[in-house]
């Protein structure tokens, strides 16, 4: 196996690895408003954060970057909390199981999918500089890996959107209930993340 495919299947592997989960939530969240038949507007959806995450992923293995690992590590959980909250207000014009495409909201929220792409990056970045250690040449692993995450990302959103699919139109479930559920699930476990991360321990004093 060449040096590309390696990176090609870590990136996959990592955004895919169950111990990682933030990231995959965070697609939970941002995927949990859609259809399977919306899947036009999820793929615009997932390419802005892909793009918002490419740049800063880009810039942080490059050593172009600087940042506190420890405000990153807290930042992802609530850009979680924030789009799984955002969920909550989001309206169609039929909130039921016949909901057709969201009244307002989309360019807000590819919007906010490309500039918490550029958090999650950085987090992506920590693994892959761990892995490179002092490779003559990190452009290739780069674009290998970045590519390999958005396969990862797009088996994610198949996913997802294939249970909702199962969910709503096969058993009739509510989509508005299906958003809700989902959405107050990932926003409980962002919350504990949140409560967890060592920034937050030594905001409130907390020992672990």
């Amino acid at each position: 196996m060449n040096e590309f495919s390696v990176y090609l299947q870590l990136g996959f592997d990592h955004i895919t690895d169950p111990n990682g989960y933030d990231h995959i939530i965070f697609l939970v969240a941002l995927c949990a408003i859609y259809r399977l038949k919306d899947w036009r507007r999820v793929l615009i959806l997932v390419t802005a954060f892909t793009l918002g995450h490419s740049i800063t992923l880009a810039l942080a293995t490059l050593n172009y970057l600087s940042y506190s690992t420890e405000v990153i590590e807290f930042l992802i959980p609530c850009t979680i909390l924030a789009t799984a909250f955002s969920n909550f207000f989001h309206r169609s014009r039929l909130d039921s199981i016949f909901d057709e495409e969201p009244v307002r909201g989309g360019r807000s929220r590819y919007l906010m999918a490309l500039l918490f792409g550029l958090i999650h990056g950085m987090g992506f970045s920590n693994f892959l500089r761990s892995l490179l250690g002092k490779e003559a040449s990190i452009v290739k692993p780069l674009l290998a890996f970045n590519i390999g995450l958005e396969l990862g990302q797009l088996l994610i959103v198949l996913i997802i959107l294939t249970v909702s699919w199962i969910l709503i139109d096969l058993f009739r479930v509510r989509k508005h209930d299906w958003k809700l559920i989902l959405s107050g699930a990932v926003a409980g476990i962002a919350l504990i993340l949140i409560k967890e991360s060592d920034y937050w321990q030594g905001l409130t004093g907390t020992v672990h």
